[in-house]
């Protein structure tokens, strides 16, 4: 489901007044009490690092996030050198291409391909590429934590009960949601207008934090489990954290980034500390290239979004067009019309076949020219 997919980017945070001065960009706030206090680098990272999981989370397409990840996850690692490293980002069936990348049988294109990161994970590959990196110099076994696609949005189709037991990848009942999830799923399935109902949605949402809590917990008897994972599945210890803890893994930390902007938007309990990410120079970002939202239907791709005057609605596309193919090739996977578009240069031309409603129209994107 993309919605499940972009979950991450809208569960925001609850506010609390902080003062400028209490939030020092570059620093860490500690979030206990009454408001966010500052705390030393040294003795934060020595207590994380006694802790069985760590849990960093992450807005999926912001670059600074995955150097704080990165960072974070260095003084870690020089604290407590035995670590396994998990990735919300790939599935589990991918598993086999984690463990030869990180033995230094891959090169960084094989191992893209092999782990089919194109189809997996929509988001570009530089943004993790110094994560896998490290793992590879450090020998650091990385472990896919994610299930198909496939098994949330059938949850959400129909509910846990109605999903037979052979098609859950082994995932277990989740714990039930505490009320205060629930309220917040239930917020972000009205403001997407959701057509599954709200109770397969929130169970859709626990089965990919279930999921993931069950690949993380049994790698931590004997090393410092760090988890890379959107920050909406561990805000207020629900998600990941809460199902940790049901299946038995009690010293659970999270740790967040935040923008100096949303200090005074934190509150006690969102996670044991936040790091505040200092202001960046800010730049006008360019148009999207295609200017459309992708949504993954089983096989089929279809357009969630078209942006008024962009170079798709120039070029006869609208919202809920199916792409079946492009370039003469058929398309079944977002992340192939993606690294497509990203591929074409500047100047020429993309052949589409759509289909719209009953109709199959023929439709060519022309490029303008490099600048």
């Amino acid at each position: 489901m993309r919605s499940l997919a972009r979950l991450a980017a809208f569960l925001f945070l609850q506010p609390l007044a902080a003062a400028a001065q209490e939030c020092p960009a570059g620093g860490w706030l500690r979030l206990e009490g009454e408001r966010p206090a500052a705390v030393a680098p040294g003795a934060l990272i020595a207590e994380m690092a006694r802790r069985d999981v760590v849990l960093l989370g992450e807005h999926h397409d912001e670059a600074d996030h995955h150097r704080w990840q990165l960072h974070t996850l260095a003084a870690l690692h020089a604290q407590r050198p035995k670590m396994v490293i998990g990735f919300e980002a790939f599935p589990r069936r991918v598993q086999p291409a984690l463990d030869k990348w990180v033995a230094g049988a891959l090169t960084v294109p094989q191992f893209l391909a092999e782990a089919k990161w194109e189809e997996v994970w929509s988001m570009p590959a530089e943004l993790y590429l110094p994560l896998f990196e490290f793992a590879r110099l450090h020998r650091v076994p990385m472990v896919a934590l994610n299930v198909d696609r496939s098994l949330t949005a059938a949850v959400a189709a129909k509910g846990w009960d109605a999903v037979p037991e052979g098609e859950r990848e082994g995932v277990s009942r989740p714990a039930p949601a505490p009320q205060a999830y629930r309220d917040e799923l239930a917020r972000v399935h009205k403001e997407h207008k959701e057509k599954v109902p709200l109770a397969s949605f929130i169970e859709a949402q626990q089965t990919w934090d279930r999921a993931m809590a069950q690949a993380l917990a049994p790698r931590a008897a004997d090393a410092l489990v760090v988890g890379i994972i959107g920050s909406g599945h561990l805000r207020h210890g629900h998600g990941v954290p809460l199902q940790l803890r049901d299946l038995g893994v009690r010293r659970v930390a999270t740790l967040l980034p935040v923008e100096a902007s949303q200090c005074k938007d934190l509150v006690a309990g969102l996670a044991d500390a936040a790091f505040v990410l200092p202001e960046r120079v800010a730049l006008k970002p360019p148009p999207p290239r295609l200017g459309v939202q992708i949504a993954q239907d089983g096989e089929v791709v279809r357009l969630a979004e078209v942006v008024p005057g962009s170079l798709a609605e120039k070029s006869g596309l609208r919202k809920g067009d199916v792409i079946a193919l492009a370039a003469g090739k058929p398309v079944k996977r977002a992340g192939e019309l993606v690294a497509l578009v990203r591929a074409q240069p500047g100047g020429t031309w993309l052949p589409l076949q759509v289909k719209r409603g009953a109709e199959t129209q023929e439709l060519v994107v022309k490029f303008p020219p490099a600048q």
